[in-house]
């Protein structure tokens, strides 16, 4: 039966129709849209009430980005963007799963449905099992779903049989119990989110600067001479950010986006913050636009610190900051070395860009001394993201961009406490340091071998060297590459189990057997034995802050992710000392117990309670690089892209709508990029469509090309595309079958799905 379920999106079209792209993002049509989500979802008057508590001090998180609050004075309107109404709209929803849902629905039949259809079926309301051989969910105890997981997890032969999946949105306090639990049991198989995502900014910035977090907070964009976005969206992934830079361009900052796709909300948008500015023309950010080829990114980052070498030979002192340099760095002259043996015209066509640009790109980098860099999955999503990472460093580091208001780093987190659940040690290379403190604290031997990745995990499980996976949130199926192989991996498993507030295509796509346990989502009043308890996270600038849900939870059948932690440690482990019932009735235990092992989190029950809460130390902000290998901050040596296409050949990158945020897809309409209805299109710069006699919403079979390997993508629409040529774009999860598994970035180990070789055929 589990062979013949869709594991990936149908391949139906949806009756797609194409508008002019807007010239300005947010404004009245983005209030429009999120209002229609919570009315449809939620209801009016609760969707209000729900909202005026959403990002406040005394409210709950935003479950979407990780973009972080004011820390003073927070907006009465709106301190959230349209995307997070819609986060908040989707788990507050109205509809519900429940046992009579899967009674009435088949796994099978649920599988053929979109990843859209899936996610609209509402909160899953009990704990629900998949026996082995079965078509139906059908409904389980709590108690017996726990005795269960005990029972498979210790008939296993090691611990390393499985796998501890953990997405982006767990609080800090059950992030810390999860990984205890793991760790008592065996293993640190914990892989995370972040493995597919920002994997190469923690590598990277902790070899060159210390720290795997960037170094800048939100105050720092009021005072920034000049702010580059580089590999980022943020009017559809991180709405809240375009704030941010229309501060820096109201106190004189200059703004350069570097992207292959001209993003709207990157050129111009409408506060929806101030009503006084929601007609009119709205307020252009960026100054300056370089639609780079994709994976371009090294080369032109290259050119420009070549031009910077240049400049400063020509004028000595004119460019380089060299009391920083001196003090604080270390590598400047093997860099330089190193950027002699490159020559601007061997650089240039890998970048798609004229000279021209980045020459004034350049001179705006020389001329102002407050350089933030910002960047996301456009950087990190290749094999070479930690080198386009480290190069970026090189840059601020020669400016002495770091460590001062106004300057830094700035990696965009995806998830909210994404940074947090590493921070609680989800990793499966913890330091050691920090297992000498939970031995210490809980009284028992840490495991010290490194653990499995996700890639390595999904490896893992397709050879049926790990055979249980336990996923703590996320779609593990939907926002994995190489759709197919992962499949079979998940089904390789003896047991699946997925922690839960909505259905996904995940708990269709399963192991012999398969455990649904639905959670408290983070709207939703969290009651334990000690009285109503709040969690903390920790946002995308080291802020960590506490969130309390206003709602009532939308079945009583749930229980919170630590409550479930709590239950699957006790009938796991015969000899934990730790008193996991204790810990849960009241969420301050926890909080004391992540004080006496992780640094920062001094008089943590105190600190989290001041309205907004405080900032985790970060040493790259205070200027110190102690913790680095040399002690110093650290230039490196870069290597541009070696991909060369073949006739024929594209690069495609996968991509969200802006119905979307990572796996959840609020709606299926793009409209920033002028694409209503469909999902299953793919962008291509005319010139491109012509020389394979391409006409507008052609329909087009997409094959992905690695090591002689081929995968296939059928149905696409062509949709023309102001993107450099060579280049395409598609959306995920329907394209992440193109993704193979093994084309990954050089050590973080991410997957390289911004750059995946494709060819293209007509129907």
């Amino acid at each position: 039966m589990s062979k013949k379920r869709k594991v990936q999106p149908p391949e139906k079209l949806t009756g797609i129709h194409l508008t002019e792209v807007p010239k300005t993002a947010v404004g009245v049509k983005a209030i429009v849209s999120a209002l229609t989500h919570i009315k449809d979802e939620v209801g009016v008057t609760k969707g209000i009430q729900l909202l005026s508590k959403l990002n406040q001090k005394d409210g709950f998180d935003c479950p979407g980005c990780a973009w972080p609050d004011p820390d003073e004075k927070r907006a009465f309107l709106a301190e959230y963007c349209e995307n997070g109404a819609k986060a908040v709209a989707e788990e507050a929803t109205k509809n519900k799963v429940s046992p009579i849902f899967f009674t009435t629905n088949s796994v099978q039949e649920l599988s053929e449905l979109s990843d859209y259809q899936i996610g609209k079926s509402g909160r899953i309301t009990h704990p629900m099992y998949l026996p082995e051989g079965a078509t139906h969910y059908e409904e389980i105890s709590w108690e017996n779903a726990f005795k269960m997981i005990g029972k498979e997890l210790n008939s296993l032969n090691s611990p390393d049989e499985a796998i501890f999946y953990t997405s982006g949105r767990t609080s800090n306090e059950a992030a810390f119990l999860y990984q205890l639990f793991v760790r008592q049991f065996g293993t640190n198989n914990l892989p995370d989110c972040s493995n597919m995502c920002h994997e190469s900014s923690g590598v990277a910035l902790s070899q060159t600067l210390g720290i795997g977090k960037g170094s800048v907070t939100l105050d720092d964009f009021n005072h920034a001479d000049l702010v580059i976005v580089i590999g980022q969206n943020p009017g559809t992934n991180h709405p809240r950010m375009l704030s941010a830079l229309g501060e820096t361009k109201k106190q004189g900052g200059k703004i350069i986006t570097i992207n292959p796709l001209p993003e709207v909300g990157l050129m111009n948008y409408k506060d929806p913050q101030n009503p006084l500015k929601w007609v009119g023309s709205g307020q252009d950010l960026t100054d300056l636009f370089l639609p780079v080829k994709i994976n371009g990114d090294v080369a032109l980052l290259k050119i420009i610190l070549k031009l910077m070498k240049e400049k400063e030979d020509a004028e000595p002192n004119s460019v380089f900051d060299h009391q920083f340099i001196e003090e604080k760095t270390a590598g400047l002259e093997e860099l330089l070395k190193d950027l002699d043996t490159y020559s601007i015209d061997e650089l240039l066509p890998q970048t798609g860009l004229t000279f021209d640009k980045i020459k004034e790109t350049t001179e705006l980098i020389i001329n102002n001394k407050n350089i933030i860099i910002c960047w996301a999955m456009g950087l990190t999503q290749h094999k070479n993201g930690v080198d386009n990472i480290r190069e970026i460093v090189n840059i601020l580091l020669l400016k002495g961009s770091i460590g001062k208001k106004g300057a830094g780093t700035c990696p965009v987190r995806g998830h909210s406490n994404v940074q947090g659940d590493r921070t609680m040690g989800i990793w499966e290379r913890p330091p050691a340091s920090f297992l000498d403190n939970l031995e210490k604290e809980f009284q028992f031997k840490a495991p010290r071998k490194f653990g499995f990745d996700v890639i390595e995990a999904i490896d893992a499980m397709h050879k049926k060297e790990a055979i249980v996976f336990f996923g703590m949130g996320g779609n593990f199926i939907s926002a994995t590459p190489d759709t197919t192989f992962t499949a079979k991996a998940l089904q390789n498993c003896s047991l699946t189990v997925q922690v839960s507030t909505k259905l996904n295509r995940s708990h269709l796509i399963t192991g012999k057997k398969a455990l649904i346990l639905p959670c408290l989502g983070r709207t939703e009043k969290d009651f334990q034995e000690k009285g109503e308890q709040f969690v903390s996270v920790e946002n995308s600038m080291g802020v960590v802050h506490q969130s309390k849900g206003t709602l009532a939870p939308c079945s009583k059948n749930l229980l919170s992710e630590a409550a479930i932690v709590a239950g699957v440690a006790n009938a796991t482990l015969q000899n934990s000392t730790t008193n996991w019932a204790e810990l849960i009735s009241n969420y301050d235990l926890i909080r004391n117990k992540i004080e006496a092992t992780i640094p920062g989190f001094i008089d943590f029950n105190t600190r989290v309670r001041i309205k907004g809460g405080f900032y985790l130390p970060n040493n790259a902000r205070e200027n110190d690089f102690t913790p680095t290998k040399t002690g110093k901050a650290n230039f490196s040596i870069n290597t541009p892209s070696e991909i060369k296409l073949e006739k024929n050949q594209f690069m495609m990158m996968t991509i969200r709508t802006h119905d979307q945020y990572n796996t959840t897809i609020y709606g299926l309409d793009d409209r920033y990029r002028g694409v209503l209805n469909e999902r299953r299109v793919i962008f291509m710069n005319e010139d491109d469509m012509n020389s394979l006699h391409l006409k507008k919403l052609d329909l087009v079979d997409l094959t992905s090309h690695f090591n002689k390997e081929e995968r296939e993508a059928k149905g696409f629409l062509v949709v023309p595309y102001q993107i450099p040529k060579q280049c395409t774009a598609t959306y995920f999860p329907e394209a992440n079958v193109l993704v193979p598994l093994k084309s990954k970035a050089d050590i973080s180990n991410t997957p390289t799905s911004k750059t995946v070789i494709i060819t293209i055929r007509k129907r």
